[in-house]
Order: structure tokens, then C-alpha cells, then sequence
């Protein structure tokens, strides 16, 4: 195996990862605790927001329909954080991509935007507003096992697919 290959970002496990979204409300949150259950014990996961935001609800529920807590975990903005030593910035959301590009445009940290819907927007019942937070929950979930994830822990976590609607 070349050396060289294997040093590249993409082919070793990044030590400590932060999540990054608007208000470190949703998206990140969720993420955050997603990559936590999925990923080593020893890979140090955090989430930040741009902005100061108050927790969600919705993210309680579905978070809770999946085995897993925020805790007593609120948003934090990344002028909070406590670290900021990170291999790898993910962001959910263009401002925080953007805010994360500044942030790390003297460091040696690599920043990956993985673009998430809003929840937020989401409008009906609530079941169709908790609709949309599953879909964001799941999309983070199979994101995380797909490119952060080692693959036998993927494995053991796998999103259970809805039966699919008819079009």
C-alpha cells in the first residue's frame, strides 16, 4: 500500500470532528449525538451554531424515537466552544459553511459542507412537521455511516428504511 494514499484526509479516521449549522439547534445537535453512538469512543464529536438558538423540541422526539438523547446538552455558538482543535470541520448549513471557511482558513483543518434541509419550514400536522426532522435525522445518520463511520460500526447502525410511498 502506498503511504502516501493512506495519509490522505478521506482514508483515516478524523480524531475529533465538530458539526456546524446555523444555530446549534437542529442539525448539528443531531448530528453530534448521531456520530457520538456511531462513531469510536475515542473520536471527540462537538457541535457549534453561528448564531445563539434555543433547543428544539422535535429534536428531542425523534432523536428519542432512535435510542438516543441530547441530554441536558443547549446550543452553543463557536465563540463558546470550549476546543477548537478539529480535523474536521462538517457544516449543514451555507452561512456555517461559510463561517467555518473563516474560521479555519489558517488551519490545517479540512471543512466539508453536507447541505440539510430546514426542518423549521416544514408546515401540516404534527406528524408532517416531524416528518421533516426525521428525514434530516436520517440523512445525517446514513451521511455519518457512509463517510465518517468505520464500516463494521455502520453496519451495526444502519437507519431502518420507511417502506416506500408510492409516486
Amino acid at each position: 500500500m502506498d503511504d502516501h494514499a493512506a495519509s490522505r484526509p478521506q482514508d483515516r479516521m478524523p480524531g475529533a470532528i465538530l458539526f456546524v449549522c446555523g444555530m446549534n439547534a437542529i442539525r448539528s445537535p443531531m448530528a453530534e449525538v448521531i456520530a457520538r453512538h456511531m462513531l469510536p469512543a475515542g473520536t471527540y464529536v462537538a457541535s457549534a451554531g453561528v448564531r445563539p438558538g434555543e433547543r428544539d423540541p422535535f429534536v428531542d422526539a425523534v432523536l428519542e424515537e432512535i435510542g438516543l438523547s441530547l441530554g441536558k446538552r443547549q446550543p452553543q455558538t463557536l465563540e463558546e466552544l470550549a476546543d477548537n482543535f478539529f480535523d474536521l470541520v462538517v457544516t449543514l448549513a451555507p452561512e456555517a459553511h461559510h463561517a467555518a471557511l473563516e474560521l479555519t482558513r489558517t488551519s490545517a483543518v479540512d471543512v466539508v459542507y453536507w447541505p440539510m434541509p430546514d426542518p423549521t419550514v416544514a408546515t401540516g400536522t404534527r406528524e408532517q412537521i416531524l416528518e421533516a426532522y426525521r428525514e434530516v435525522r436520517d440523512r445525517l445518520k446514513r451521511l455519518i455511516a457512509e463517510r465518517l463511520a468505520p464500516a463494521e460500526k455502520a453496519a451495526q447502525t444502519q437507519v431502518e428504511k420507511p417502506a416506500e410511498k408510492p409516486d
